[in-house]
């Protein structure tokens, strides 16, 4: 039976650390990347069922939209729940049912009582049963797949054709899913599981044709949750990965995200530099080991951070890193320390935020034990007021074990610190100096030859102009210590230039976003000083923990 199915991505609510809607400018773009997941289970429909793909990140849902489907899907992460209860409110006011699925509504499935399906869990589980019903009339239900259970090696070529490309800087596949590692804090082993499963190389290769194929040639980002979960793996598929690219003269550069035992493994290092991977997201969290051991990442006191991060430098990836200030076992300031581990690892694109407690997680359930995590509420309602997008404004959900005041203190130095623009560029000018990017061989382009002005290609110029007029415009103090950096890294490491340009268009998001972050933690600062800051927990909160679903479950 056919179906005109719209698959709508939900907004990201407020301002956010990741939306870089600044550097997209720069690119002409209009957001970084496009839904993975949205665009995965439009693949796992059936072939007679139409789609339909709308990005409320990058453009408006109409009332036509609606009208054209017989089916609404929507749903994606926490910060997107705000906007993907208006897209239910939408379609409803024009009489069309929803189905939400996406990690928020596997976690929080409370939240999305609205909608009329609810898809929880790895699509690939459960979504033969969701067709099946409503091929047979069903126009509500709950549908529940069995946890970590989802064979990846059947998930099939994601619909790249339904993106419109020309929004994003780039796009996104995904090779494995779950980390070995269990972090009190992450949700991610409460969603895909400690074992990571794999897809096949020739999975892979088939993706990355098809978006050959669609002319799509640049940047790819492996979603992976840890790249490196399972090394035997991926030492095993990449070998193929750079066969792919010298067959067809490197048209993809990549990204990912891995644990910092990555720089342990040398013979993996020089096979991701060899398939061109040009930038890895690592979780450094804190400086300190008692933190670290304490929320359950041993792996990071292992080594030494900054001889980890400069090996992976020299092995042509740059790093951006994550850093969570207000664990429990902080036995007082962190500020200088974090500073300290920032600066030794010239890491300049640092997310650094407050911890807060994602739903179903060991952190969140051992929060509510101890009757010290608040209300669900607590955060939602405050970002529709302030433009709250993610842990950087809303994080601290919780009663913490050291003064408040302190840990929002803590904070606001690290930022102030570490995102003014001679410091930015002074790690910049580090990354620089030791980023070795590879020399690769693109004769087996076949792509016809681009523009050059001179002998630069031409779009490389425009990028350029782009980014140094908006410096020069809006943020003219960074402007010398970008040109010095440009200029020496152009003369001395001509080959990490593009890297450069990439983190200075970073920095025009970072800049302005960082200190919008400082004025709303003065505000919070300025209430505890005055007394104004009041707990919200007037009584202590219920809780109870989920139950795991034994088996794929129809309600």
């Amino acid at each position: 039976m056919a179906c005109k199915v719209l698959l709508v991505v939900p907004r990201f609510t407020g301002q956010s650390f990741w939306n870089f809607r600044a550097a997209c400018e720069v690119y002409g773009a209009r957001y970084p990347a496009p839904p993975l997941g949205l665009i995965t289970v439009a693949a796992l429909l059936p072939p007679a069922w139409h789609c339909r793909l709308l990005d409320r990140n990058t453009e408006d849902l109409q009332d036509a939209d609606i009208d054209w489907a017989d089916l609404v899907m929507t749903g994606g992460m926490l910060p997107q729940q705000a906007d993907t209860l208006q897209v239910v409110q939408l379609a409803h006011a024009r009489g069309k049912p929803v189905a939400v699925g996406g990690p928020d509504a596997t976690s929080s499935p409370e939240a999305y009582t609205e909608a009329d399906f609810r898809v929880l869990g790895e699509a690939e589980a459960i979504i033969d049963f969701f067709i099946d019903a409503w091929d047979s009339g069903r126009r509500d239900g709950v549908f529940e797949a069995e946890k970590f259970t989802a064979d990846v090696t059947r998930s099939p070529v994601p619909r790249f054709d339904l993106l419109k490309r020309a929004n994003y800087i780039h796009v996104s596949v995904q090779f494995a899913r779950g980390c070995p590692f269990n972090c009190e804090f992450c949700d991610i082993i409460e969603l895909y599981g400690r074992k990571p499963r794999v897809k096949t190389a020739e999975q892979m290769l088939t993706e990355l044709d098809r978006l050959h194929e669609l002319g799509y040639r640049g940047w790819v980002d492996f979603v992976d949750d840890n790249f490196i979960g399972n090394k035997k793996a991926v030492k095993a598929f990449l070998p193929h990965l750079i066969a792919w690219q010298k067959a067809h003269g490197y048209p993809f550069r990549f990204s990912t995200e891995a644990s910092i035992n990555l720089a342990d493994d040398d013979a993996l290092l020089a096979l991701m530099r060899e398939a061109n991977f040009f930038t890895v997201f690592v979780g450094i969290e804190s400086p300190d080991s008692d933190t670290l051991i304490s929320m359950q990442k041993k792996q990071n006191t292992r080594r030494s951070l900054a001889d980890g991060v400069h090996k992976l430098y020299r092995a042509g990836m740059f790093v951006t890193a994550g850093f969570i200030v207000g664990f429990d076992s902080e036995k007082g300031s962190i500020a200088e320390a974090m500073i300290d581990c920032i600066d030794a690892t010239s890491i300049p694109v640092c997310m650094v935020g407050l911890l807060y407690a994602l739903p179903n997680t060991q952190l969140t359930r051992r929060l509510a034990r101890e009757e010290r995590l608040f209300p669900p509420d607590y955060v939602t309602s405050r970002a529709a007021r302030q433009g709250i997008g993610d842990q950087c404004t809303g994080g601290l959900n919780y009663e913490t074990a050291r003064p408040r005041r302190e840990i929002l203190s803590d904070y606001r130095t690290v930022l102030a610190r570490i995102y003014g623009p001679a410091a930015y560029y002074e790690r910049v000018r580090t990354v620089a100096r030791l980023l070795d990017r590879p020399v690769l061989d693109r004769s087996a382009r076949k792509d016809p030859p681009v523009r050059r002005i001179f002998t630069i290609p031409r779009r490389d110029v425009v990028l350029l102009w782009r980014l140094v007029s908006r410096i020069a415009t809006r943020q003219p103090r960074a402007l010398w210590p970008f040109m010095r950096v440009f200029y020496e890294c152009a003369r001395n490491n001509p080959r990490a230039v593009e890297c450069v340009g990439m983190l200075a268009g970073v920095y025009l998001h970072l800049g302005p976003f960082s200190r919008f972050v400082i004025s709303m933690v003065d505000h919070e600062i300025a209430q505890c000083d005055s007394g104004r800051w009041e707990s919200p927990l007037a009584a202590p909160p219920r809780h109870s923990e989920p139950m795991p679903a034994a088996e794929p479950r129809v309600a």
